[in-house]
């Protein structure tokens, strides 16, 4: 059996991310046409259909659903095989991978990146971005040593270690009634359009600001998924939304505008964890995340909540 190109499965992966040729091609750097041949010569070298498109619409088959799951851990494994060797060649004793999603606060990162170990001078980190849940299944699967995961359930697989535990922020026009608020309860929200981070990205917590409204007789107008907080921006001004954001995402967009506020449910939180694999025996990754849980203590990573409000 021949394998695909490496270009063939990361076509392939964008498609599926974007469902969308045009904005596909512009995430590869490469026209349309191009992307449609790649698509249509992975799909003849493996013998089955990845999507079904008519035009720009695209829709993915369950055999690709499967195919680019699998896919994504190859290109990621190719990736780190170049980067593992190369920092190996340009004299790092030790490599370790770190994972963290966009959402991650920064100082969480720099804090981690700070981390100097004795017995490993030579240690140097690599950093790899994706979202929570997929960062999870990387971590089972031993592409990446530790990540910084939020909204994710317990798992016999991992050992999770807390470090933040912070409110959502709710992002609104600063015209909106309830920007006169200093505090946000979802009793407040009812009958409004929610807009949240997207099922794919976090089903986790998506479910879960779901299941705790409903159980209190709390209901959206409408919900409208997002993956940047960008696309947040433009959904609250486009709806009159209110958007669930971590308190980094929701001040990066809290201007021309547009305000935040903490959301007040206890039940609602965005529990920030170091995830490492249960049957880790590396003593690199246990003297990492060992040595990271103490300096995150002696720093106080609740510094993050003394920002002021924006409006």
């Amino acid at each position: 059996m021949v394998l695909p190109d490496i270009r063939l499965l990361q076509a392939a992966i964008v498609l599926a991310e974007e469902l969308h040729f045009s904005r596909a091609a512009d995430r590869l750097h490469i026209t349309q046409s191009a992307l449609s041949k790649q698509i249509s010569k992975l799909e003849d070298e493996i013998s089955f259909q990845l999507f079904i498109h008519n035009h720009q619409v695209v829709e993915i088959t369950e055999a690709g659903r499967v195919f680019v799951e699998e896919a994504r851990e190859a290109v990621f494994h190719a990736e780190r095989a170049v980067l593992s060797g190369r920092a190996i060649a340009n004299g790092a004793e030790e490599l370790l991978n770190l994972g963290k999603s966009a959402y991650t606060d920064p100082f969480l990162v720099s804090t981690l990146l700070s981390i100097h170990l004795p017995l490993f001078p030579g240690m140097k980190t690599k950093v790899w971005s994706n979202f929570s849940n997929d960062l999870v299944q990387q971590v089972i699967a031993g592409s990446i040593d530790v990540a910084v995961v939020t909204g994710v359930p317990d798992n016999s697989k991992l050992r999770l270690e807390t470090i933040a535990n912070n409110p959502f922020y709710i992002a609104m026009s600063m015209q909106d009634d309830l920007a006169r608020h200093r505090e946000i309860r979802l009793a407040d929200m009812n009958n409004r359009n929610w807009i949240l981070l997207g099922q794919h990205a976090n089903p986790y917590l998506y479910d879960m600001i779901q299941t705790v409204a409903s159980e209190r007789g709390i209901r959206p107008l409408e919900i409208h998924p997002f993956t940047s907080p960008d696309e947040a921006s433009e959904l609250i001004r486009e709806y009159q939304g209110l958007a669930f954001l971590p308190r980094t995402a929701a001040w990066r967009i809290a201007r021309d505008g547009i305000t935040m506020r903490p959301l007040a449910e206890d039940r609602l939180r965005l529990v920030a964890r170091l995830a490492v694999r249960s049957n880790n025996k590396s003593r690199l990754v246990n003297e990492f995340v060992h040595t990271a849980m103490r300096k995150l203590r002696s720093v106080g990573q609740t510094v993050q909540t003394k920002l002021p409000l924006t409006g």
